[in-house]
């Protein structure tokens, strides 16, 4: 096969780029195609930001809270943001679905598998812990209208602080809800020995609970529930790798 680069170029060069540019074409077709569909679905989410606020604002139940607008520029904002939530919630699982597709001829069937039956559990853990951290919000909300109430104090919720506390809140516990996934994949790869994840048992603890203690939930309660299942997850895993993976033997 003839080379169609320029013959400056050296030959080891010349055929590393001949090689390796059907990949490279496959690549840029398969991310063209994640970035129109998420120009897309963000567009669409621009246009009914609305509903969507609407949505999720009912889920919080509420009423008797009075939720503002702070600035003029924040219905623009809220649109936005509306848009890039809704565009990335729509092209996750379109990038994981093209990028198995790529590694697929470069992965060995044991090692496809194995990563066929992480992803799963993976985006399992990753919902979960987006859930929990929404419904600590949820929880934190109704404890600051009863107490208003009791006080009778007016309350004020902006809207824009609040849906973004919300959204951080809930993307940071998806992350940590993922640690379990790293603790297997380090111990099976034998790069931390199930042994020193035991053994620091105490450190994993502080800096589980550092990470809660930053998180805007800002009362005691929150963090020790938020906490809760970093500590169940680490244990179980920990457990659970023993058991069916004897990664303690490794």
């Amino acid at each position: 096969m003839t080379s169609k680069f320029p013959a400056l170029l050296p030959a080891s060069v010349s055929n590393n780029l001949t090689r390796y540019l059907p990949f490279v074409l496959e690549l840029r077709k398969r991310l063209l195609f994640a970035v129109s569909l998420f120009v897309v679905a963000s567009l669409i989410g621009f246009i009914y930001y609305e509903r969507i606020i609407t949505f999720v604002l009912s889920f919080f139940s509420l009423k008797g809270v009075n939720i503002v607008f702070t600035t003029p520029f924040q219905f623009f904002t809220l649109a936005l943001n509306c848009g890039l939530i809704v565009g990335v919630i729509v092209v996750i699982p379109i990038l994981i679905y093209q990028f198995l597709s790529f590694l697929k001829p470069a992965l060995r069937p044991k090692e496809y598998r194995l990563l066929v039956t992480i992803l799963p559990l993976a985006i399992l853990l990753f919902i979960g812990g987006f859930i929990y951290g929404v419904a600590m919000m949820k929880y934190v909300v109704q404890i600051f209208y009863q107490t208003s109430v009791k006080l009778q104090i007016g309350n004020i919720l902006d809207v824009e602080s609040f849906l973004s506390k919300v959204l951080i809140t809930g993307l940071l516990m998806a992350v940590a809800f993922l640690f379990p996934i790293a603790m297997t994949i380090l111990m099976q790869l034998k790069l931390v020995k199930h042994k020193t994840f035991n053994n620091q048992r105490p450190i994993a603890y502080l800096i589980g609970l550092a990470f809660v203690i930053l998180l805007p939930p800002p009362d005691l309660m929150s963090d020790v529930i938020l906490f809760a299942p970093l500590v169940i997850l680490f244990e179980l895993t920990l457990l659970l790798n023993r058991i069916f993976l004897k990664t303690h033997l490794m």
